[in-house]
C-alpha cells in the first residue's frame, strides 16, 4: 500500500494526553489507512472506503 501523501488524523475524543490512540489517512485514494499513534512506522490497515464508512456507521450507533 502506498502511503505517500498520507494525511494521519486522530479522533477529536481522543484528548491531548498523547499515545494510545487510533489514526486515519482517509485522504488517500481507495484506501483508508489505520495505524496506531504510538508506532507510526508500524504496521497499517487497509481499509476499503465503503468498509470503512460502514465501521464508522456502526460506532456511532447508541
Amino acid at each position: 500500500m502506498d502511503l505517500t501523501g498520507a494525511r494521519w488524523r486522530k479522533s477529536t475524543k481522543s484528548g491531548g494526553n498523547g499515545g494510545n490512540c487510533v489514526e486515519v489517512a482517509d485522504n488517500l485514494a481507495g484506501v483508508v489507512g489505520v495505524r496506531d499513534s504510538k508506532d507510526p512506522l508500524g504496521p497499517t490497515l487497509a481499509f476499503g472506503p465503503a468498509a470503512w464508512r460502514a465501521f464508522v456507521g456502526f460506532t456511532r450507533r447508541p
